[in-house]
C-alpha cells in the first residue's frame, strides 16, 4: 500500500474510532454503559439473531426492544459520523462525497 492510501486509511479509521468514542460517551452520560457495552458488537453487524436473544436476556429486555435499541444505536453513529464528516469539509455539499471517499478508502 502506498503512502497516500496508508495515511487515508488511518485517516478513516481515526474518524470512525472518534465516532465511536462520542457514541460511548454519549451511552456514559445517560446511565446506559452497560447497554452500550452489549450492543456495541452488533454496530456494524448485519445479522445478530443468536446475539439479540443473549443480550436480551442478559439485560432483562425482550428480543424485540434490544433490535430497536441497535436500530436507534445505529442511526445515531451515522449521525455523528456525517457530523465528524462535516468538520472535514468547507462545504455541507461535499459531505456526500466525502463519505463516498472514506467508504472507498477502508474497503479498498
Amino acid at each position: 500500500m502506498d503512502p497516500e492510501r496508508l495515511f487515508e486509511r488511518r485517516w478513516a479509521t481515526a474518524l470512525l474510532d472518534r465516532v465511536l468514542e462520542r457514541l460511548e460517551e454519549e451511552f456514559s452520560r445517560t446511565d446506559r454503559k452497560r447497554l452500550f457495552d452489549q450492543l456495541r458488537g452488533l454496530l456494524l453487524a448485519e445479522d445478530g439473531a443468536v446475539a439479540y436473544a443473549q443480550i436480551a436476556a442478559s439485560l432483562q429486555m425482550t428480543e424485540g426492544a434490544v433490535k430497536v435499541a441497535v436500530h436507534r444505536l445505529r442511526q445515531r453513529y451515522q449521525e455523528l459520523f456525517r457530523e465528524e464528516v462535516a468538520h472535514t469539509v468547507e462545504q455541507p455539499a461535499e459531505i456526500n462525497d466525502e463519505v463516498r471517499h472514506l467508504f472507498a478508502v477502508l474497503t479498498a
